[in-house]
């Protein structure tokens, strides 16, 4: 019998995950979350976690920039979901998704804040040929 925090807090294991399973959503999770790092980098001065216009502004569409226009939020997106999935609880999907959901948001409003800030000509032609968050799919 399941006691009753398990069930109210979503700590019930909906599914096994097998030891290769978990292997490789570990491997998964790291490279999400080196993509993270990497984009972060790749940023340099111009990387800020609020949304606002940075000393010498530009777009930036090199390295993993040129495959996905926020690889930070891919990452982070990535990893969450892949421990999640190795978690196997109602409560860690249901994290994972808010994580998720909150990151779309925060790009929708970054994407409207760049389109202003950068013109709509340069950010406008970079959104139609680089996908939002995921990448090598089709973005609009």
């Amino acid at each position: 019998m399941v006691p009753w925090t398990a069930q109210v807090l979503g700590t019930k294991r909906c599914w096994e995950v097998a030891n290769s399973g978990a292997y490789a959503l570990t491997g998964l999770m790291l490279i999400g979350l080196s993509l993270t790092w990497l984009a972060r980098i790749h940023l340099g001065r111009l990387w800020s976690s609020a949304i606002t216009r940075k000393e010498q502004h530009r777009l930036v569409d090199t390295g993993p920039y040129a495959f996905m226009r926020h690889p930070i939020y891919t990452g982070i997106i990535m990893a969450s979901l892949a421990t999640a999935i190795i978690e196997a609880t109602l409560a860690a999907l249901v994290g994972a998704a808010l994580i998720t959901f909150g990151l779309w948001l925060k790009a929708r409003a970054e994407e409207r804040f760049l389109m202003v800030e950068l013109s709509l000509d340069d950010y406008g032609s970079y959104c139609r040929r680089v996908p939002m968050l995921i990448p090598f799919l089709w973005h609009r």
